[in-house]
């Protein structure tokens, strides 16, 4: 007899073994409140760039909002709970924009892509929140005396190289409030099986600014700045064309970087849809 599926569980390929767990169930149904995890240490630089580069990235009902700045972070997590107390790394690149749908307007930075450097977060966070997500090879943030950087590559192939230099503590004029945000702004699409380019579901998507747990232990700041290597198909068969587009890009001036030390997070679950 076929199994059925339970009403309100949450359920990922593949299905036939149950209720999945993941960042939004645990084991038994845990749920993972983000408090004490994960412990974060992330290196992010910043850059001008040319409004009309950017707006071509953005998809239908978003707009360039603000200054045309790229952030570049990358994160890396540890003593995570829904992976029992493993870790991976995150990289993303930001621009400032706004959504403007039938029912909702948001502000935010636009996640143009996010690699990782583990399979698990990357399916739940494609899948179930709509994160642009694939992957890469991200090893740890270096730190040497006031100085950070990281690369990122792809099987042998290192496609990003970002350095922070003369790090030191905010001082009070750059510890001011930062202009309030509605979230994280996303655009998820998954394909049509066998309809090949045609859309099973297309729609922006939000990461709500509030409900974070994170509590930051140290927040320096320093002098950004990040460079893109080039790449063939040879190099990057399934994305060449995302690190191009960012090698492309003018970069009018650096405006800094900084390197944060945070615990705490949260699961996600209030993403939501935007219409």
């Amino acid at each position: 007899m076929p199994y059925t599926f339970q009403p309100g569980e949450m359920y990922r390929m593949p299905t036939h073994f149950g209720p999945a767990t993941g960042p939004r169930r645990g084991h038994n149904g845990r749920i993972f409140d983000g408090i004490n995890s994960p412990k974060s240490v992330s290196l992010r630089a910043s850059f001008l760039s040319n409004a009309k580069q950017l707006e071509n990235l953005l998809p239908p009902g978003f707009e360039l909002y603000g200054d045309p700045v790229v952030t570049v972070s990358e994160t890396n997590m540890t003593e995570i709970e829904w992976l029992a107390g493993r870790g991976y790394s995150v990289l993303g690149v930001t621009i400032p924009a706004r959504f403007k749908g039938e029912k909702d307007t948001a502000v935010g930075p636009f996640l143009t892509v996010l690699w990782e450097n583990l399979a698990d977060p990357i399916i739940t966070g494609r899948e179930e929140l709509g994160f642009s997500k694939i992957y890469c090879e991200l090893p740890d943030i270096r730190v040497v005396g006031d100085s950070a950087g990281t690369q990122a590559s792809w099987l042998g192939f290192t496609f990003l190289d970002m350095e922070v230099s003369n790090l030191k503590a905010k001082s009070n004029a750059e510890s001011a409030s930062p202009e309030k945000i509605d979230g994280q702004l996303h655009y998820k699409y998954m394909p049509r099986t066998g309809e090949w380019g045609t859309a099973d579901t297309q729609y922006a998507v939000i990461t709500p600014a509030e409900g974070s747990h994170a509590v930051v232990h140290e927040d320096l700041v320093g002098d950004g700045k990040l460079s893109w290597n080039p790449a063939r198909w040879e190099d990057l068969p399934t994305f060449y064309q995302v690190v191009n587009a960012f090698a492309d890009l003018e970069v009018k001036e650096f405006l800094g970087g900084g390197l944060t030390r945070s615990t705490g997070g949260k699961d996600f679950s209030d993403q939501h849809i935007l219409h």
